[in-house]
C-alpha cells in the first residue's frame, strides 16, 4: 500500500508541475523561446495574490482572477515591448532578456516583500483529504490542482486547434514569413501567446503559494521543475508537458519512498535519463502540429 500511495501522491504532485510548466511549453511551442523569468513571474503572482487577500481583504477566488488578468496584461506588454525586439536579434537575445527580467523581479520582491517565507492561507482546504482505503488518502487541494492543470492544458490545446486566433498562432510558428505574407500580425499573436502563458504562470504561482511557503528566490526551483517537466514530455508539446509533469512527480515520490533524501534526486535522474536516451522527449509532438 505504501508504494501505491507513493504513486498516487506522485500523480497529484505532477499536477502542480504540469500547471507550472504549461506556460513554458506554450511560449516555446509558438515562439521557440525558453523563458528564464518563468519561475520569478510565478512567485511574483503568488505575492500579488497574498497582497490582495491579506492586505486588501479581497476574496481568494477574486484575487486569483485579478492576478491572472494582471499577469496576462503584463505578459502582452512584455512581448510587445521587449521580447519581439529581442527575437529579431537572434536566439540568444531572448534568453538574456528573460534572465535579466528574472533578476529584476527577484530583487524588487526582496525590496518590497522582504526575504521572509510567506504562504497564502486556504483554511481547512489545505488539510482536507478524501480517504480511498485504509492507508490511502487524497488531499483535496492536491486533487484540485491536478484538475485545474488538466483543464488549463486542455483549454489551451483547444484554443490552438479550434479558434481562428489559435490556428493563426500555429501558422505563424510553422512559417513566420508565410504568415506575414497572408496578412497575419505576428507581433500581436506572439504577444497574445505570451499573455496566455504568463496568465497560466500566475495561476500556477498562486497554487504554489497556497500549497507551500515561498520566498522571492523560490522561482529558481520552480523554473527547474517546470523545465524538467517540459523536457521530459517533449519541447512544445502540451500533452507531453502533462505527461512530463506526472512522470516527474511520480519519480520524486517513489524516490522519497525509497529514502526521503532521494526524492528530488530521482526526479533529476529521470530528467537526465530522458535527455540521454530520448532527447526529443516522451511525446515530441510540437504544439503547432
Amino acid at each position: 500500500m505504501d508504494w501505491i500511495n507513493a504513486l498516487v501522491q506522485g500523480l497529484l504532485l505532477g499536477g502542480q508541475y504540469t500547471l507550472l510548466a504549461c506556460g513554458l511549453s506554450l511560449i516555446f511551442g509558438v515562439m521557440r523561446i525558453v523563458n528564464l523569468a518563468h519561475g520569478a513571474l510565478a512567485v511574483a503572482a503568488a505575492y500579488v495574490v497574498l497582497f490582495l487577500v491579506d492586505s486588501l481583504g479581497v476574496p481568494l477566488v477574486l484575487a486569483l482572477v485579478l492576478a491572472v488578468a494582471v499577469a496576462a496584461g503584463v505578459g502582452y506588454a512584455l512581448q510587445r515591448g521587449l521580447l519581439n525586439a529581442a527575437l529579431s536579434r537572434g536566439e540568444l537575445a531572448p534568453l538574456l532578456v528573460t534572465f535579466g527580467l528574472a533578476v529584476i523581479i527577484v530583487n524588487v520582491l526582496q525590496e518590497t516583500a522582504s526575504a521572509n517565507s510567506r504562504s497564502i492561507g486556504i483554511g481547512d482546504l489545505g488539510t482536507a483529504s478524501i480517504r480511498i482505503v485504509s492507508g490511502l488518502s487524497i488531499g483535496v487541494f492536491s486533487l484540485l490542482t491536478l484538475v485545474v492543470a488538466v483543464v488549463v492544458i486542455t483549454g489551451i490545446q483547444l484554443f490552438l486547434a479550434r479558434t481562428r486566433v489559435g490556428r493563426a498562432m500555429r501558422a505563424t510558428s510553422d512559417d513566420r514569413e508565410a504568415a506575414q505574407l497572408m496578412g497575419i500580425d505576428d507581433r500581436h499573436l506572439y504577444a497574445l501567446a505570451t499573455a496566455i502563458a504568463v496568465g497560466s504562470v500566475a495561476l500556477a504561482g498562486a497554487f504554489i503559494g497556497m500549497s507551500t511557503q515561498f520566498t522571492p528566490g523560490y522561482g529558481d526551483l520552480v523554473l527547474i521543475f517546470a523545465f524538467e517537466a517540459v523536457i521530459i514530455g517533449g519541447l512544445g508539446s502540451l500533452w507531453g508537458t502533462l505527461l512530463g509533469g506526472l512522470v516527474l512527480g511520480v519519480a520524486q515520490t517513489v524516490g522519497a519512498q525509497i529514502d526521503p533524501a532521494y526524492g528530488v534526486l530521482v526526479g533529476h535522474l529521470v530528467f537526465l535519463a530522458v535527455l540521454a536516451f530520448r532527447p526529443s522527449g516522451l511525446m515530441p509532438k510540437m504544439v503547432t502540429a
